[in-house]
């Protein structure tokens, strides 16, 4: 459906951009702060370490006013959990705290509403000694850290999501650094799988304690959905899809919004002897939990065609967006009706439509974008300039796309775009650049951490000023 006449996008739509604690702060280890699970892993070979980062830390308020600039109406960032709790538990680091009320406050001046992820990749290395999530007391490790956040800055901070990508934790966990599995573990399925039904738990006591403590407050999840194309109108490839949809998505949502398992995951599940144990409360609580919103990062659709019953991935290493297999469910396919980025992400504008209209449908609650953006390399001229037409053409087909999606009849909050200043990728380093802002620095070379507007940093202040009416040069 091609539509004639566009609706406008909502009077108070949340235009930004976001970042996580662990990719842009630096000071990794200052004020108190403990280390997490990415201070200690091992570093991709070729990658910059997360010492420094942005150094977004100490430049905060810099950083604040040129999002100003560009006239953000709200900020989504991450509050890295070390920062206030250096061992995960216990004893409050009042640095952190310090630091996170200077963060909102400054957003506040500006008139930029804080979009606060409680957990965004960083499990403090102290609780991964102790068994991470994998250990089931990790549920209440999450709802006191989310007590402390409220208590702090719930005065102030009016939307809330709990944990970023939880999907990609469990599908692709090794890959981001996260996920823990015990040495020896005979079922490794069952245990990602578990690990995974405590988060969702967490989560769901969170937004119960965000609804009881902070009853003006707005809360929802932040998974990363990507709508599952079918490679071929075979039927065989159409079940793939819908298998593919389920494990990699609606599992996620059906839980966060229904409080109930995707009967096609649990299905999954039991076959593969990998059905998670419920400790006592755990199916109440999850069926207590209701969502304000959802937030979601998109970045691309995926396609998949049958799988055999004795495929197996080869030594390939998948990443957040990356085709994977799974024997007698699905296997990715390169979909030949889409372009690639430079680190090969296919590109899908309409599929960001379709994917937006497909969740819609099914839970009927306000969507929040919470990430969506094009990692490249771009470079620095000697005037100081940044000039990312492809960046500038990415985010405007994918605007027009949400503008579709609203005249479809989608409730839209906001759109906040990777990444609002330049930042470390989470397995790309340095180089795969998604920022409107450049900080001069390079993989190893520190530089001089100077801050430079990009083409597209001037190109969204547009956007933003006509509220998404002027998608033009």
């Amino acid at each position: 459906m091609k539509h004639k006449t566009r609706k406008p996008f909502p009077e108070n739509f949340f235009w930004g951009a976001s970042t996580s604690a662990y990719q842009v702060e630096g000071a990794n280890l200052e004020d108190g702060k403990g280390p997490s699970c990415q201070d200690v892993k091992e570093v991709p070979e070729g990658t910059s370490d997360l010492t420094v980062c942005a150094d977004h830390y100490h430049h905060m308020k810099e950083d604040v006013a040129l999002m100003a600039e560009m006239g953000f109406k709200s900020y989504r960032f991450s509050i890295a959990w070390t920062r206030i709790l250096p061992k995960g538990t216990g004893e409050i680091n009042q640095k952190g705290i310090d630091f996170y009320n200077e963060l909102i406050d400054e957003c506040l001046k500006y008139g930029i509403e804080p979009i606060v992820t409680m957990f965004h990749f960083d499990m403090p290395a102290a609780l991964d000694e102790r068994g991470s999530w994998g250990n089931p007391d990790s549920v209440q490790w999450f709802v006191d850290f989310a007590r402390v956040l409220f208590e702090n800055f719930g005065d102030r901070v009016k939307y809330w999501l709990t944990i970023n990508e939880q999907n990609m934790l469990t599908l692709v966990g090794p890959v981001i650094g996260t996920l823990m599995i015990p040495e020896g573990c005979t079922n490794v399925l069952k245990e990602v799988y578990q690990q995974n039904h405590h988060m969702l738990v967490a989560q769901a006591k969170a937004m119960v304690l965000c609804h009881q403590m902070l009853p003006e407050a707005k809360i929802g999840p932040a998974p990363n959905i990507s709508l599952v194309y079918p490679a071929t109108c075979k039927p065989e490839d159409v079940i793939a899809a819908q298998n593919f949809n389920a494990i990699r998505n609606w599992l996620y949502l059906d839980m966060a919004v229904y409080g109930i398992y995707n009967a096609i995951v649990w299905s999954y599940l039991e076959e593969n002897d990998a059905t998670p144990t419920f400790a006592p409360g755990d199916e109440e609580a999850m069926k207590n939990a209701h969502p304000d919103f959802i937030g979601f990062n998109y970045y691309n659709t995926a396609t998949v065609e049958a799988a055999s019953d004795e495929e197996v991935l080869a030594d390939a290493v998948a990443d957040q967006q990356s085709g994977s297999i799974e024997a007698g469910m699905y296997k990715g396919f390169r979909n030949p009706n889409l372009v690639t980025t430079e680190f090969g992400w296919e590109i899908d504008p309409v599929g960001f439509r379709a994917t937006i209209r497909e969740m819609d449908s099914r839970y009927h609650l306000p969507l929040l974008v919470t990430e969506n953006g094009l990692g490249a390399y771009d470079t620095l001229t000697e005037d100081g300039k940044v000039h990312d037409p492809y960046r500038i053409e990415y985010l405007r087909q994918h605007i027009a796309q949400i503008q579709e999606a609203i005249t479809d009849g989608a409730q839209m909050l906001g759109y906040n775009p990777w990444s609002a200043i330049d930042l470390i990728s989470t397995h790309e380093g340095m180089k795969k650049r998604y920022g409107f802002i450049y900080v001069d620095r390079d993989e190893f070379d520190l530089g001089t951490l100077n801050r430079y507007r990009k083409d597209s940093f001037y190109w969204y202040k547009k956007v933003i000023a006509s509220n998404g009416e002027d998608l033009s040069d």
